[in-house]
């Protein structure tokens, strides 16, 4: 049952930014669009207010009043406080009893008990006009609730980390008012995994749809750990319009012994291959035109290709943001026709892997 300090993606409630972050706003809307997300709940903001309390956010404020931005030293040394402090306090129980109903509650969903992620939704992240990308921690392969528990609290504490601290200070974002909510929701068992852009991120066009793909779990990707595979496509007709295969050299897997994630070579015959089937490629883009339709901006997805479905069922959506860089700005005039027909130009880079999981990056 949805309390004030759970929201499961499926209860049918309204979705708001200031209880469930970005993040979590997003999965929920997703979820009731009928969209491919795998289930889960949101830890709100409600229940940080009342872990934080009082006293522990005077502390914080205190420290933070005292911060001096431009000694970088300084700033971990606050931030190291910070975080010692928030994973010392205690949790009030019907926090933590919530989150064991909604924890059971998922796992119920199951024939046995899957593993996990806990990624964290900050009120601010996620904005139209603010990139908070990355500053915030996310943890996967989690099983058990102890687990789940201890990571939700340093999911709480990443709200201040240097780099956190010194995105809201140089920004003029206030701490007033800052909070944090948490994401936990089944692992995806993936086979190959990526990022996908309804524009082409170097110009802005909007005709484009830029994959990036890789094989595994897609941290690979958006941390810049591997060069993925990258495609462009016509957003209309869905052709490919240029592609650049990446040397994908390692994936991120489970090991079904240890329930965690291990690197792993990628063989030379499989990093000459791209990692997604025409079939697979072509419902990626689909699903980033239908997460553009339904947000009515260009978007970033996060997606996956579940290792546990049948094809056809086996693309799901982790995340959707809007895109931040150019769909704030006005779609270029279209050129006007002449009697000679248009020009046509393509001038499109090898790859652009590195600036689109610098935008995806959580």
């Amino acid at each position: 049952m949805t309390n004030a300090f759970i929201e499961h993606f499926d209860d049918g409630i309204e979705p708001k930014l200031e209880t469930l972050g970005g993040k979590g706003a997003s999965l929920v809307t997703m979820t009731a669009a009928g969209m491919p997300v795998p289930p889960g709940f949101v830890i709100t903001t409600a229940a940080f207010d009342a872990f934080i309390g009082t006293s522990l956010i005077a502390q914080i404020n205190e420290l933070l009043e005292s911060v001096d931005v431009d000694d970088v030293a300084d700033v971990d040394e606050i931030s190291a406080k910070i975080r010692g402090l928030i994973l010392e306090c205690p949790v009030p129980d019907d926090v933590r009893e919530a989150t064991h109903t909604a924890y059971n509650r998922l796992q119920a969903q199951f024939e046995q008990q899957v593993p996990v992620a806990v990624r964290s939704s900050a009120t601010a992240e996620d904005l139209p006009d603010a990139s908070f990308a990355g500053q915030q921690d996310t943890y996967l392969w989690l099983n058990g609730y102890d687990a789940v528990t201890e990571h939700i609290r340093l999911c709480w504490a990443s709200l201040f980390t240097s780099r956190a601290i010194l995105y809201r200070l140089k920004n003029d974002i206030p701490n007033d008012g800052l909070s944090m909510a948490v994401v936990v929701q089944k692992m995806v068992n993936s086979s190959a995994a990526g990022v996908a852009m309804t524009l082409d991120p170097t110009n802005g066009d909007r005709s484009k749809i830029t994959v990036d793909a890789s094989y595994g779990v897609g941290e690979t990707v958006v941390s810049g750990t591997v060069t993925p595979d990258n495609i462009q496509l016509d957003k209309v007709t869905l052709d490919i319009v240029s592609e650049h295969i990446g040397e994908k050299h390692v994936e991120l897997i489970p090991d079904v012994t240890t329930n965690s994630l291990i690197e792993r070579e990628v063989d030379a015959d499989r990093r000459a291959v791209r990692s997604l089937t025409d079939e697979q490629l072509t419902a990626v883009a689909q699903l980033a035109k239908r997460a553009e339709k339904h947000y009515g901006t260009p978007q970033d997805i996060e997606w996956s290709v579940d290792a546990d479905l049948p094809d056809g069922e086996n693309i799901l959506l982790l995340q959707s943001r809007p895109e931040t860089v150019h769909s704030s700005k006005k779609p270029a005039a279209k050129p006007a026709a002449t009697s000679g027909g248009f020009a046509a130009s393509l001038g499109i880079g090898s790859s652009i892997s590195s600036m689109t999981a610098s935008f995806l990056k959580s």
